[in-house]
């Protein structure tokens, strides 16, 4: 045992090796790993999609919960998925297992002081570049961006918790920037060894923030959130007994003494040359492919050339105005057209129908096609009759097809006019 290192209790050792087998493993089967490489043109895939893991995963739900259902691996956009769950419980067996085994063998080891700082190395990029990456996509307003023109007509009773999470952040790109700012914060606070300690708290903060709204609006990131306030809690847990003598018992603590990497000052100033210049390369990666997307999928991407929510004044199908063989919930009630490659016509019960769409403004022509039926189309003509009117005409499902209908203003909308407003005489509040 190297002089200045006190021998660690059993408990602490194992404990020790369990997190970092646990958490390990963790960062490695989902997406915290390759966010760290940010290589340009590669994309990185967690490792849980892969053999082995995969096969494990599915053994398990087979054999030991009894699941039947082919499982939802990858491209769902959940976080809370049966496979999630099922992994992290794979990973809670083998990380037991492998620091009992680990404990064994390695028992005359006094301590795990020179691993344990650069696993806290480790855990300080892989929390600050998730925060980083989260941070960046609500300063540039994309997670949760202002609400669809589809948004803005459906009724508030059909959003899903979620949904309504998504929509009240997104109506308010300044609180989704400051949210960002502070997630932002303590990640770049974490790339620094000296000011690591204060990054672990903001992260602490920002990450429970999170989980909280996560459970209570049913959002699909219950799991990934949960874990990043494990690991925000592990960087802190050196410092807990100076936290703890400093806010509960009201006495005096010294500075940190969390070890240095290296021996030399000269390694040591090097080392943290590196992980300034690793952690402005994290963030340089972020925020640009951040502007990449606001300009490709974001608030500042190209618009339909058609762009408005269309009030339908008035709709003839086979010629006749209220054919019988149409339900109202069968007919239209708008038509929304906002990005250039779809368009969504609502229903009179206020349900949508969303199309593939391919605006030809020189031929004034629409052709939509259903993502779900590879053979399905139907074409549109279109004609402007002003800047709010227009009139629509063509085949969809076997119907002839004739609406006359009119631009509403966006701008109409409460949610969009109202702006802010530091005197208000009286709460308003709709």
């Amino acid at each position: 045992m190297a002089a200045g290192q006190p021998r660690w209790s059993l408990r602490t050792r194992i404990a020790f090796r369990f997190c970092f087998v646990y958490f390990a493993l963790y960062c490695l089967t989902n997406q915290i790993v390759p966010d760290l490489l940010p290589i340009p043109g590669i994309d990185i895939p967690s490792l849980a999609g892969l053999t082995p893991i995969r096969q494990i995963v599915f053994w398990t739900a087979t054999h030991l919960f009894g699941v039947t259902s082919p499982l939802v691996y990858q491209g769902s956009g959940s976080g809370d998925k049966t496979f999630d769950w099922i992994l992290v419980f794979c990973i809670l067996c083998t990380s037991i297992v492998a620091s009992a085994i680990w404990s064994v063998l390695d028992r005359r080891r006094a301590n795990c002081a020179t691993l344990h700082k650069w696993f806290h190395v480790f855990l300080r990029f892989a929390v600050g570049s998730t925060m980083v990456f989260y941070g960046t996509i609500k300063v540039v307003p994309l997670q949760m961006p202002f609400p669809f023109l589809t948004k803005l007509v459906e009724p508030f009773g059909n959003f899903s918790p979620a949904g309504v999470l998504w929509s009240s952040i997104g109506a308010s790109p300044a609180y989704e920037r400051f949210t960002g700012s502070a997630e932002m914060l303590g990640g770049i606070l974490l790339f620094v060894p000296r000011t690591a300690m204060l990054g672990a708290l903001v992260c602490l903060a920002v990450t429970t923030q999170v989980f909280a709204l996560n459970m209570a609006y049913d959002v699909a990131v219950k799991l990934f959130s949960f874990h990043l306030i494990l690991m925000s809690f592990l960087i802190l847990a050196p410092e807990l007994p100076r936290f703890g003598r400093f806010f509960l018992w009201n006495r005096e603590v010294g500075p940190s003494r969390h070890p240095k990497l290296f021996r030399t000052p000269r390694a040591n100033r090097v080392a943290l040359i590196v992980q300034i210049v690793f952690g402005l390369v994290l963030i340089t990666t972020d925020a640009t492919h951040a502007w990449q997307r606001w300009y490709a999928r974001g608030g500042g991407a190209p618009k339909s050339p058609l762009c408005g929510i269309w009030n339908v004044e008035q709709l003839s199908i086979d010629g006749a105005i209220r054919p019988a063989l149409i339900s109202d919930n069968d007919r239209w009630r708008r038509v929304i057209f906002d990005r250039p490659d779809s368009a969504a016509f609502q229903r009179m019960n206020d349900t949508f129908i969303d199309y593939a769409a391919a605006v030809n403004t020189r031929d004034g022509a629409i052709a939509l096609t259903k993502p779900t039926e590879k053979n399905w189309k139907a074409s549109l003509k279109y004609q402007r009759l002003g800047q709010s009117q227009m009139t629509l005409d063509g085949q969809i499902d076997g119907h002839s097809v004739h609406a006359e209908v009119r631009l509403l203003d966006r701008k109409e909308f409460l949610l969009v006019n109202r702006g802010f407003h530091w005197i208000q005489e009286y709460p308003f509040n709709r």
